[in-house]
């Protein structure tokens, strides 16, 4: 499954009220440690149909960065049953991403 673009419009449906628990990546085009997070992402949200893995452009969606308090990209944050369970800031592994959503 490919990375979902997460925008204020489509966040209650798809990150709120998501039956699987969800990985938000906090990017901007500009981060280099993004860019470099963006291939591991996409090959992590393929070998894990399970987890729903989203993707928050945060110079687009300020209001969502701010409410999640985005200091430093790349964050990502874990989401289960509509709450905030895990973040982490920095580049991650593969590996690092599988033990962030457990």
């Amino acid at each position: 499954m490919s990375e979902l673009t997460i925008t204020k419009s489509n966040f209650k449906a798809e990150v709120l009220e998501s039956d699987r628990p969800v990985l938000i990546d906090f990017w901007a085009s500009w981060c280099g440690p993004c860019r470099m997070q963006a291939p591991i992402l996409a090959k992590f949200a393929e070998a894990h149909p399970e987890i729903k893995v989203g993707k928050v452009n945060v110079d687009e969606e300020q209001e969502l960065a701010m409410n999640f308090r985005v200091m430093s990209i790349p964050m990502l944050a874990v989401i289960k049953d509509g709450k905030m369970v895990k973040q982490t800031v920095g580049l991650q592994s593969i590996e690092g991403l599988e033990a962030l959503v457990k």
